[in-house]
């Protein structure tokens, strides 16, 4: 029973990160009134939850928090930039393709993870099937007159997202900081990355879409706080594996939902292409049993 109750809560993070996308992009705005509504949201989140379960801080926690913090807003702002000249269904699995094979080259490097022989043919294994996933999901229709500028543009902003989501993960594991200790400082230092990234046009974001953006905000709270939980009870495996699934939601979401074009030909590769970034990221999970 025990063993239900944390797959069952391992997949919380997969239904809420992969319909946050398509929730966001219906309510609308900038990806400033995006980040900054969606931090509010987990900084209300993360407060409510101090109450119940008081952190241990220090002044390590804190600072490491806060910089962790800033690192996804730059990984969530660019994100949200990129769905706006990609779409959901092109942008959400690159964006975690990109995410698994960066972790997963941080964790070679950085972590010396893969230790073993087994370890390292699984891991090189995973990452192919991501990277062939990646290319499969970015395919275009073909089209006599090419115009490639918005997809490069696109992908740049994938890679400075890459960028800051692998930061705000790898720089709270270098200083060994717990994950319910850092989530108010690092809710904090979301907001304030928020404000940063939105420069003078903070002073516009008071309006509905920043509102209810903090719909987003709560969403994304609640599947941190169900995959740290998730992680106790499945260990860090299944539970990272299982939040991959959200990838498939946030795809067909941003094509039955959202209503972005697609040929037969583009969704056969983008399923196949889903297909094979998720078992690489199931893969990638095997590495660090």
């Amino acid at each position: 029973m025990e063993g239900l109750t944390g797959l069952m809560i391992s997949l919380i993070p997969a239904l809420l990160w992969g319909t946050l996308p398509l929730v966001s992009a219906k309510v609308g705005g900038t990806p400033h009134h995006q980040v900054f509504g969606m931090t509010i949201g987990a900084l209300f989140f993360s407060m409510a939850l101090f109450f119940f379960i008081p952190p241990q801080l220090n002044a390590a926690v804190i600072s490491v928090s806060l910089l962790s913090g800033l690192f996804w807003a730059v990984g969530q702002f660019y994100q949200f930039a990129a769905m706006k000249i990609l779409g959901v269904s092109k942008t959400m699995p690159l964006s975690t393709g990109m995410q698994l094979a960066g972790v997963a080259l941080c964790g070679i490097f950085i972590f010396r993870e893969w230790d073993t022989a087994f370890r390292m043919i699984i891991g090189l294994s995973a990452l192919a099937l991501i990277v062939i996933g990646v290319l499969l999901t970015s395919r275009e229709r073909r089209s006599k007159e090419k115009n490639t500028h918005p997809v490069f543009k696109g992908l740049v902003l994938l890679a400075v997202s890459t960028f800051g989501y692998i930061s705000y993960l790898v720089i709270l594991r270098l200083f060994r900081i717990d994950g319910w200790s850092a989530i108010l400082p690092q809710s904090i230092g979301m907001i304030i990355g928020a404000v940063i990234l939105s420069g003078k046009k903070v002073k516009m974001l008071h309006n509905r879409h920043t509102a209810f953006n903090i719909i987003s905000g709560l969403m994304w709270a609640g599947g941190n706080l169900a995959l740290l939980i998730a992680t106790k009870l499945e260990g860090v495996a299944i539970s990272f594996s299982m939040s991959q699934i959200g990838t498939v939601l946030s795809t067909l979401g941003g094509i039955f939902i959202l209503g972005e074009k697609k040929t037969k030909n583009q969704m056969v590769f983008l399923l196949i292409g889903c297909t094979m970034i998720i078992f690489g990221g199931v893969l990638l999970g095997k590495t660090k049993n």
